[in-house]
């Protein structure tokens, strides 16, 4: 039992860095999602692909996990208002899902900042 911290935090942050890396593999399909609102399109998938993939290190390693989990949960929360809620609002059940968990894994995020020392 003792165990279960660190195979959670594995659990957590590898599929971070694996999302990180959809967003270089898909990032021209992704730009599209990136709120009209905001200029620079494919930038922000390469941007926030590059963040997954640093707070997902950041937590493996343990260096600077505090900060990083804190950003990260900031990032997710943004996708989940930004991206997510607007697609519902517009009328797009099939983003209830995405929501949800982008909101879920924001506070997970900022409860294992809370549980991490830097």
């Amino acid at each position: 039992m003792n165990n279960l911290p660190v195979i959670g935090k594995f659990m957590y942050a590898i599929p971070m860095a694996v999302f990180g890396l959809f967003h270089f593999m898909s990032a021209s399909d992704m730009g599209g999602m990136v709120p009209s609102f905001i200029p620079g399109g494919v930038f922000w998938v390469y941007l926030t692909g590059a963040a997954l993939i640093a707070a997902a290190v950041a937590i493996i390693i343990g260096k600077k996990a505090k900060l990083a989990t804190q950003l990260l949960g900031l990032m997710l929360l943004l996708f989940a208002l930004l991206i997510h809620l607007v697609s519902v609002m517009n009328g797009n059940d099939m983003s209830m899902p995405s929501l949800l968990k982008d909101v879920a894994l924001a506070g997970g995020a900022w409860y294992m900042s809370g549980q991490l020392s830097d």
